[in-house]
C-alpha cells in the first residue's frame, strides 16, 4: 500500500515516525511519502518537505507568510497527484491539513486524520469540514471521543496518547553520564526551560524565563534546544554561568530535571509524563493574542489542565506572565504541598490517557480499513 503522511512540526514528526514504524510492521510493502522531519525520514518515510520550511505560529505570522504557505499547498497537491497514495494521513497541523483534505476528498483520495485538529478549543464550526472531508478520525485525548460522538454525531476512534509509547519505550537515563556529557553541574538540581520549537515563541519566552534566575542560584537552568533551530540561535541567551544548554535532548533533560518552565503545547504533557513539576508560560504576538482570545473558548491552555478539567499546573498567560508571578509560581513547586499535589495529579492524568499502543492501534485500523492487514 502507498501512504502519504502530512505533519508540520516537531511533535508531528515524533508521532509520525512512530506511526510509520507501526505501518511498516503491519504492511511489509508499505511505500510511505511524507511531510515531516528527520525522525519520519529515519523511520522509513521518503521526505517530500521538511517541517522547518513550514512552521509559522500565530495569526500575524501566518498572514506574513501567506505566499510561502500558498506555494506549499500547491506543491503538496502536485506531489500527492504524482504519488497517488491509497490513503492520505493527516497529523494535527489543521490550518494546512484541512485545506489539503478538502481538495483530496474531491479528488477521491481516502483521507484519515491522526491527532485531531483542536476544534474543541476554537472554530468548532470546522466539524462540518471534517465530516465532509475526513473518512476516519483517530483521536488521542479522552475527552475528544465524547466531543465528536455525543456533541457532533461523528464516530471516531480513541487510540490513546502516542506520548506514552514514545516516552515509555525509552531506556532509563544514566543521569550522571548525561550531566557529564553535556557539561552540566553535577551538584545542582536542574530546572528545565522548554521555550518552544519556533523562533517566534522562543524569542518571546526565553528572556522572561531567564529573568528570574538570580533568585534561584542553587539550581541550574538548562535550555532545551529544539531540533528545528540551530545551536547558534540560542547563543545570546547563554551569557550567564548559571544557564546551560542541551540540543535536541529534551526527553533526557526532563528525565534529569527537578522542575520545569514550559511554553504551552505538547511539551506540557511530556513534562507531566516525566513526572516533573512545571509552570506553564505563554505570550503571543499582541495581534495574534487579541484574535485568539476572542475565538478560543477553553478555560485552560495546557493539555494537562484540559485533560484533568482543573488547574493542576499554574498557567501564566500574556500579561500575567511577569517575572514576579513566574518567580512565585516556581517557588511553590520546588517544595511543599503544591509540588506533591502536581505529582499526584500526574499519576491520575496518565491513567486517563488510555494506556500504551496508540501508534500500533492506529496503524492496525488504517491498514485493516484498506484491506491490507498482514
Amino acid at each position: 500500500m502507498k501512504y502519504y503522511i502530512i505533519s508540520g512540526e516537531a511533535s508531528g514528526d515524533l508521532h509520525g515516525s512512530n506511526l510509520i514504524k507501526a505501518l511498516r510492521a503491519k504492511d511489509a510493502d508499505a511505500d510511505i511519502r511524507c511531510w515531516g522531519g528527520d525522525l519520519m525520514e529515519k523511520a522509513g518515510g521518503t521526505l517530500a518537505k521538511h517541517y522547518k520550511e513550514m512552521a509559522f505560529m500565530g495569526f500575524f505570522e501566518v498572514l506574513s507568510n501567506l505566499r510561502t504557505i500558498s506555494k506549499n499547498i500547491n506543491y503538496c497537491k502536485r506531489d500527492i497527484r504524482e504519488f497517488h497514495p491509497d490513503v492520505i494521513i493527516f497529523i494535527d497541523f489543521s490550518g494546512f491539513n484541512l485545506r489539503i483534505a478538502k481538495w483530496a476528498k474531491k479528488k477521491k483520495f481516502t483521507t484519515n486524520y491522526y491527532i485531531s485538529p483542536q476544534i474543541w478549543a476554537s472554530r468548532e464550526g470546522r466539524i462540518a469540514d471534517i465530516k465532509r472531508d475526513i473518512d476516519a478520525m483517530y483521536v488521542i485525548l479522552p475527552f475528544e471521543k465524547e466531543f465528536y460522538e455525543k456533541k457532533h454525531d461523528y464516530p471516531v476512534n480513541f487510540v490513546g496518547h502516542p506520548l506514552l509509547d514514545a516516552i515509555g519505550e525509552r531506556k532509563s537515563l544514566d543521569t550522571k553520564n548525561f550531566r557529564k556529557a553535556n557539561h552540566l553541574n553535577p551538584d545542582k538540581p536542574i530546572i528545565a526551560l522548554l521555550p518552544g520549537s519556533r523562533k517566534q515563541e522562543v524569542q518571546k519566552m526565553l528572556d522572561m524565563m531567564l529573568s528570574i534566575i538570580g533568585d534561584f542560584t542553587q539550581y541550574e537552568f538548562v535550555i532545551a534546544g529544539a531540533p528545528s533551530l540551530d545551536q547558534a540561535f540560542y547563543e545570546p541567551f547563554l551569557d550567564n554561568p548559571n544557564v546551560s544548554f542541551v540540543h535536541n535532548k529534551t526527553y533526557d533533560l526532563l528525565e534529569a530535571s527537578y522542575a520545569a518552565l514550559v511554553t504551552s503545547g505538547t511539551a506540557t504533557l511530556e513534562t507531566a509524563i516525566f513526572k516533573v513539576p512545571q509552570v506553564v508560560c505563554y505570550r503571543a504576538n499582541w495581534i495574534s493574542y487579541q484574535i485568539a482570545k476572542r475565538i478560543i473558548t477553553l478555560d485552560y491552555i495546557s493539555l494537562v489542565n484540559l485533560i484533568m478539567d482543573k488547574e493542576v499546573v499554574k498557567e501564566l498567560i500574556q500579561d500575567e506572565l511577569t517575572s514576579q508571578n513566574l518567580e512565585i509560581a516556581l517557588f511553590k513547586i520546588l517544595d511543599g504541598p503544591a509540588r506533591i499535589a502536581q505529582l499526584e495529579a500526574y499519576d491520575m492524568l496518565e491513567k486517563k490517557l488510555g494506556g500504551k499502543g496508540a501508534s500500533e492501534k492506529t496503524a492496525r485500523l488504517i491498514v485493516d480499513s484498506l484491506g491490507g492487514l498482514q
